[in-house]
């Protein structure tokens, strides 16, 4: 009996994921402003400074106006896996659009295969469990996902202020925590080398102890994001 094919889709996004790799990961090597987190299991880099306090304290802002309980894409149980508040911010927004921008030209990624930047709030105790930022192609949101622009790639993420205590983004399987730092830019590849999802990515926001904990995060996918 035959085997059932691989969806075209599907070898098409590994294939992309490789080459949309190879492109970050040397444009970020000779880039002396970022540095590369020493592991060899995955492919994380920060920058410090990427925004000013300003910039911060005006994403913290427009966080607060859209901030609402967050949700998980295929959990039942997004109230006990992220305890979090978020939501997006407006993309039409001249100053969004420039960050927006300058996250491209960090990570040399055409704009248009980034989702909307997306905004996070936690306070004391809360917290979002181990994930990781790549679909399930077995998941049932798949061929949703699929058709709005295929698997995710990188991560960005940027702290917007410091925490008085936790809050760490801690890589579970890497043994890797990462504090907030105001203005720091967080980085990472999603997929292995050859295109195929690193689980090693798996990585949970830890519980906020004291004080509130702001981020804005933005998702590359393979193809144009719509």
């Amino acid at each position: 009996m035959s085997q059932p094919l691989t969806p075209p889709t599907v070898i098409a996004d590994k294939a992309a994921l490789a080459r949309l790799g190879a492109t970050v990961r040397a444009r970020l090597d000779s880039d002396p402003a970022a540095y590369r987190i020493q592991t060899d299991d995955a492919e994380i880099y920060a920058v410090g400074d990427f925004l000013t306090p300003a910039e911060c304290r005006l994403f913290i802002d427009m966080v607060d106006v859209v901030a609402k309980p967050s949700q998980v894409l295929d959990h039942g149980y997004a109230g006990i896996f992220r305890t979090s508040w978020s939501g997006d911010v407006n993309p039409h927004d001249p100053f969004v659009k420039m960050i927006e921008r300058r996250i491209d030209d960090l990570l040399g990624i055409e704009g248009g295969c980034g989702e909307t930047v997306q905004g996070q709030r936690y306070h004391p105790t809360q917290e979002f469990k181990e994930h990781c930022d790549w679909f399930h192609t077995g998941a049932g949101y798949w061929p949703q996902e699929r058709r709005r622009g295929g698997q995710r790639s990188w991560t960005a993420m940027i702290y917007l202020n410091d925490v008085e205590e936790g809050g760490e983004t801690h890589f579970v399987r890497l043994g890797i925590s990462i504090p907030p730092q105001q203005g720091a830019l967080l980085t990472w590849n999603n997929a292995n080398r050859d295109g195929s999802p690193n689980d090693r990515t798996m990585h949970a926001a830890l519980p906020v102890v004291r004080g509130t904990k702001y981020v804005i995060t933005k998702w590359y996918r393979t193809r144009r994001w719509v």
